[in-house]
């Protein structure tokens, strides 16, 4: 059944994660929070929703760029855009172990929800050109509110046709929406015309 944001998204099964990799995902996702947060400490605007909104960008702009995500976590669908969905017991072990602390803060007359990271990241769980690109977001995004990146979260493709809580596909991610060119149609003619034969 299609949800009031556009056509239901035919999402591909996960496979079955073993543990292993979900830990590894968890890790991954744990020192990306800390990275970021490190990275945004000047930033007035950075807080939960933006937080949450650089991690999507990173995780679907890499695996458009490099074939794989940075940290491996699944993204669902939410009222107000993807958020990964491990994000909020992630954040409260950070917090129960001492790695992280909130601060809420008033920003422009709004409760702002502000991640400090206290320690530094272990960026060996990363390669160079994933670093590079989480901190190309972070400068890009700089001074832009939750708000604003919620927003452009819902021009996402992936977000407007999943409905709320099914687990975003990071293959979405390469989904176009350019207009065709007259050969793309006409391959696109053949193979429908094929496909009812």
């Amino acid at each position: 059944m299609p949800n009031s944001r556009g056509a239901k998204l035919v999402a591909e099964k996960p496979a079955a994660t073993p543990s292993n990799l979900s830990q590894t995902a968890d890790i991954r996702l744990r020192e990306l929070i800390l990275h970021i947060a490190r990275q945004s400490e000047g930033d007035e605007a950075f807080g939960a929703v933006k937080l949450n909104k650089l991690l999507f960008a990173a995780d679907f702009t890499a695996y458009v760029k490099f074939g794989k995500s940075i940290t491996g976590q699944d993204y669902f669908a939410l009222e107000h855009g993807p958020a990964p969905r491990r994000l909020k017991p992630v954040l409260e072990q950070m917090k129960d172990e001492g790695e992280v602390a909130i601060r809420v803060d008033d920003f422009h007359g709004f409760r702002l929800q502000r991640t400090f990271a206290l320690r530094e990241p272990d960026l060996s769980k990363f390669g160079p050109d994933e670093i590079a690109l989480v901190d190309h977001i972070i400068r890009d995004c700089w001074n832009r509110t939750g708000t604003d990146l919620s927003n452009a979260s819902h021009e996402f493709i992936g977000w407007k046709v999943a409905q709320e809580g099914e687990i975003i596909p990071y293959s979405v991610g390469l989904v176009d929406r350019r207009e065709l060119t007259k050969s793309e149609q006409e391959i696109a003619r053949k193979l429908e015309e094929f496909v009812r034969a």
